[in-house]
């Protein structure tokens, strides 16, 4: 045995050893821990056998959906095979070439320029063995290869209906996404190493986690992505100081403490979406919008939605309408004499602030002055096809739609990176999520009321009727973007997964007042909460929108710093001049209890 070899052997034993395992044995806490983990999983199995009898479970991919949807597929695709047959060719060319070059590199020291390589988002094979090994990185190269050529062959297929199609790629991504060899212990390095130096203790804390993840989520999987313990509210986080002035069944409206001696005399409210927790825009102080913005000399307000359960079940979208920003212009008015607000809509809080500003405009109500869309679709052209039956049966039996099954379908829209990274991390190297506050947030999901969510799903993600004139109509009101007259300000996200910013590009041509769009780097959360200290994204802008969005990118300007900067000058155009700064409390609204409040505390279902 080489001095190497021997090293590396003595290491192992070493630390196999540390860990209570010798090669070839069990120590006696790891067979205590795997009796204590058979005893558990027996009990789940029961939980689960049940849950699945009384069709309690619901699947984000529906094994009968994804059947259905291969038929489909099969019956629409072309006869003509010469398509399919010049890809079948082209893979099997690659990997003999890839065959070849491994065949030959094996023996040599000098690398070779890969065949082909992950792509630059794609953060699976970041370990040096998947370069620097021989084997491994054949076996990268060969899977990215076979992935490149499943989804180009299915995304090519012509004359195939756009919905069956759409989902079909999306069916395919998932499974090549799945066979990755970075999800299995005997093909992935990282796994391996740890699975040698622990003497497979990582398995077993792994299993460990597994059971833990099935016991929180009631005998479903609830993968845990952060340490849930980490943060606590209204301390680490959702901490910026203010008071509840308002509440309903609905909401409880904050209105945060001033930080400077003057204010705008417009006070800001922010619409946040009801599928997650306002406090994504209050997170630590240093990347805090709400507290910037209180900063820059605004009064702000926010609406912190409920947590419905089935008493909220009949709360229609009207409902969020009347009781949400409507009833918001009434308590900030008496809270500080202003009958006009700038307003801010992020994700569906958006969308909702769209069909209140065209309600408004309807009624010749000219409170809201100017108003601001993060990350918003008002055109629901190309945003994929909503299982809503599926969903509706879903939700029949509570009431609501349980918070978990909307993460878990926003997960599958980035799963390496939100589903694929954690069973690695939690299940194979048997480790605990890390605390980011974002996670944490992201893993505090809310309900959504059966009657407004399947409203929403029909009218607006099926049918698209939003952007018709008069499709919608709110409390006896039909309703038409068109009317919407006030200045807009657009902010998107390059690499938004959940509202394609060439989706939400879309809305610019619905609304008829001056428009400024703005399209940030990174993601739909990261993009958002990007504030000008961290110096980490850019944006880009231009002016001429009346153009396709591909056209629009290429003419944009791009601009180092936060959009927060540049929404800031933005808005403090609509500011209407200063006044003394006003505390919660200074009017006619007496504060019920402190920020972040009581509503948002109230936690689902795992």
């Amino acid at each position: 045995m080489g001095k190497q070899a021997k090293s590396a052997a003595t290491q192992t034993s070493a630390a196999a050893a540390a860990n209570g395992a010798l090669p070839g044995a069990l120590s006696v806490g790891t067979i205590a821990a795997l009796m204590d983990i058979a005893s558990r999983s027996g009990e789940l199995s029961g939980l689960y056998a049940e849950k699945f009898r009384t069709r309690e479970t619901f699947e984000e991919i529906d094994p009968q959906e994804l059947t259905s949807q291969i038929q489909r597929l099969t019956q629409q695709a072309p006869i003509d095979p010469a398509p399919l047959i010049r890809e079948q060719s082209a893979f099997a060319n690659d990997l003999a070439q890839l065959w070849q070059r491994f065949a030959t590199d094996i023996f040599s020291p000098e690398k070779k320029e890969a065949l082909i390589s992950p792509a630059k988002q794609d953060k699976r094979f970041r370990d040096e063995a998947w370069t620097e090994n021989p084997v491994f990185d054949y076996l990268k190269q060969s899977y990215l290869l076979m992935s490149r050529y499943a989804e180009s062959s299915v995304r090519g297929m012509q004359g195939i209906d756009p919905h069956v199609h759409k989902k079909a790629q999306f069916f395919t991504r998932q499974f090549v996404n799945a066979l990755s060899p970075t999800n299995f212990v005997m093909t992935n390095p990282a796994v391996l190493n740890e699975t040698m130096e622990t003497g497979g203790a990582n398995l077993v804390h792994g299993l460990r986690n597994l059971v833990e993840d099935l016991e929180r989520g009631g005998g479903r999987l609830s993968m845990k992505m952060v340490d849930l313990g980490a943060f606590q509210l209204g301390h680490d986080i959702a901490n910026t100081p203010g008071e509840i002035v308002f509440q309903n069944d609905l909401m409880q409206l904050i209105q945060y403490s001033p930080a400077t001696a003057m204010v705008h005399r417009r006070p800001l409210l922010i619409i946040p979406p009801w599928i997650n927790k306002f406090y994504i825009l209050d997170l630590k102080p240093k990347n805090s919008f709400i507290k910037w913005c209180v900063d820059q000399g605004h009064t702000v307000f926010v609406i912190a939605w409920a947590n419905p359960g089935p008493e909220l079940s009949n709360k229609n979208f009207v409902d969020y309408l009347l009781e949400g920003p409507l009833a918001a212009l009434d308590a900030i008015e008496q809270a500080t004499g202003e009958s006009e607000v700038n307003a801010v809509g992020y994700c569906i809080g958006g969308t909702l602030l769209a069909s209140t500003l065209a309600y408004m405009a309807a009624k010749n109500d000219k409170r809201i002055v100017a108003a601001t869309f993060f990350t918003t679709l008002l055109d629901f052209t190309d945003v994929g096809e909503a299982e809503v039956k599926r969903i509706e049966a879903g939700m029949s039996s509570l009431g609501y739609m349980e918070g978990n099954r909307m993460a878990a379908a926003f997960n599958l829209l980035r799963e390496n990176d939100l589903i694929w990274f954690f069973f690695v991390n939690n299940y194979l190297l048997g480790r605990k999520p890390a605390a980011f506050d974002i996670l944490y947030w992201n893993a505090d999901a809310t309900r959504m009321p059966a009657a407004m969510q399947s409203y929403y799903l029909r009218n607006m993600y099926l049918q698209n009727l939003l952007r018709e004139p008069g499709g919608i109509t709110l409390a006896n009101v039909p309703i038409d973007l068109r009317r919407v007259d006030i200045p807009v300000y657009f902010l998107s996200t390059l690499d938004d997964h959940i509202a394609p910013w060439q989706s939400t590009f879309a809305g610019t041509r619905l609304v008829s007042g001056p428009v400024r769009f703005v399209l940030g780097a990174s993601g739909h959360v990261a993009g958002v909460i990007n504030p000008p200290s961290a110096k980490k994204y850019g944006y880009w802008t231009n002016d001429r929108l009346k153009q396709e969005p591909g056209a629009w990118l290429k003419g944009a300007a791009y601009k180092e710093g936060s959009w927060w900067s540049d929404w800031g000058q933005w808005i403090a155009e609509f500011g209407d001049g200063e006044v003394p700064a006003r505390k919660p409390g200074d009017g006619k609204l007496t504060p019920i209890e402190r920020a972040p409040g009581s509503y948002v505390a109230v936690r689902a279902a795992a």
